[in-house]
């Protein structure tokens, strides 16, 4: 039996070998692997800083407020909150701060894209709350703003939620933040999957058109697992805060804060924009070349890092595809698409990004040979013997590239 350390080492090597186009994955710098694994993680820091519950703070104390102000101005606003341990809590803690159960909150429906913690029947936050969905436009496959105001006046939400997990167009945060004000809602966008373009201005900031944002530290920004809650408001700062612990959490992950601290002051820096900028540049190669082999993009294409594929015109779904994917070492994840008839786990769509693609050095012109393996895992889906070959073929392609 293997070892534990031997399994991750073996993890490491897949990654290596692996061509990884989940939108929601990416590659850390060293400098972050390195301090993850220092003995902060051995260091109890219950509390805020400079008002903890145990002593010993004087270094966690300033990695922490390094990580504050460097949120603060990446994303330029004035308080920001980085113990939540994960997008999900983050989400929790802005609703058990400021709402009560059975309030009612709007969000994009998880068929339409959205995210499970955004109010879908399944998760806590569809049960814990009234949760009113609005979806898109079943003919431009666009969020429909105009459903989103007759909603918003029709069941006057405590919340309004914009944000995604799978929705591959620009979200227009002006038109959220006017619709949450005429209603007297607070405007929350989750900006998880693209805060990195946020950072570099390659999407519109929800700022100042909402009143909390909040996102996870490991998709775009390159960052550990972790989360931020960010806002311009001082007095939901101090809910927030009080929701985070001792609200819903004990001590902070210290380890990861550090890293989150590294990845904000990354993202401060040329070689970060001039990446986010080339991740949109790759997005759009992968999905012209796609199409060029007959691949259906909900939407026809992208604004951001990722394309959500429907594999109807292909006549397989997003399981049996991904699965013979994975046989040669390409990393996907299968995805409902909207108005979806199939069941959730046999899709009829595959998501794909270029977050973790792009930081280990592709190029457009790689992206046009990643569509072609693709095909080529789609003509051979059956035949495991061919499916070998290819993985040999992917192997030597990121020969190429050096995490």
């Amino acid at each position: 039996m293997d070892s534990i350390l031997e399994l991750a080492r073996k993890e490491s090597a897949r990654q290596h070998e692996t061509i990884r186009l989940i939108a929601s994955e990416n590659y850390v710098s060293r400098d972050i692997l390195e301090v993850l694994g220092t003995e902060l993680t051995n260091k109890y820091s219950e509390g805020y800083p400079t008002k903890r519950y145990y002593e010993g703070q004087e270094f966690t104390d300033a990695i922490e407020l390094r990580a504050i102000e460097a949120a603060k101005r990446v994303f330029g606003c004035n308080y920001a909150n980085v113990q939540a341990y994960s997008g999900s809590p983050a989400n929790l803690a802005v609703y058990f701060a400021l709402l009560n159960p059975g309030d009612t909150i709007m969000g994009l429906n998880l068929p339409s894209g959205g995210h499970l913690t955004h109010g879908f029947k399944v998760s806590i936050t569809g049960k814990w709350l009234n949760s009113v969905p609005y979806s898109i436009n079943p003919d431009t496959h666009l969020i429909d703003y105009d459903e989103v105001e007759r909603l918003a006046r029709e069941h006057k939400p405590k919340i309004i939620i914009s944000g995604h997990s799978a929705y591959p167009r620009q979200i227009d945060f002006e038109r959220f933040g006017k619709i949450a004000k005429e209603v007297g809602a607070l405007h929350m966008a989750d900006i998880a999957h693209i805060s990195g373009l946020v950072a570099t201005g390659e999407h519109p900031s929800p700022f100042p058109h909402a009143d909390i944002v909040t996102m996870t530290t490991h998709k775009i920004l390159r960052g550990p697992r972790g989360a931020l809650i960010l806002t311009n408001d001082e007095k939901l700062a101090k809910k927030i805060d009080k929701a985070v612990f001792p609200g819903l959490q004990g001590g902070p992950h210290m380890n990861n804060i550090a890293g989150i601290a590294i990845a904000l002051e990354e993202a401060m820096t040329q070689s970060y924009t001039t990446y986010t900028q080339q991740v949109k540049k790759n997005i759009k190669a992968l999905g012209e070349a796609l199409m060029e082999r007959g691949y259906d993009l909900f939407t026809g294409g992208t604004d951001n890092h990722l394309v959500l594929v429907d594999l109807r015109p292909k006549g397989i779904d997003g399981d049996t595809l991904g699965k013979a994917l994975i046989k040669a070492n390409i990393e996907t994840n299968k995805n409902a698409i909207p108005f979806d008839p199939a069941p959730p786990m046999k899709p009829n769509g595959i998501r794909l990004g270029t977050p973790a693609v792009t930081t280990i050095g592709m190029k457009e012109e790689h992206m046009v040979q990643i569509a072609e393996f693709i095909e080529q895992v789609y003509q051979n889906v059956d035949n495991d013997q061919a499916l070998a070959e290819i993985r040999e073929e992917v192997k030597q392609f990121m020969n190429k590239f050096s995490l």
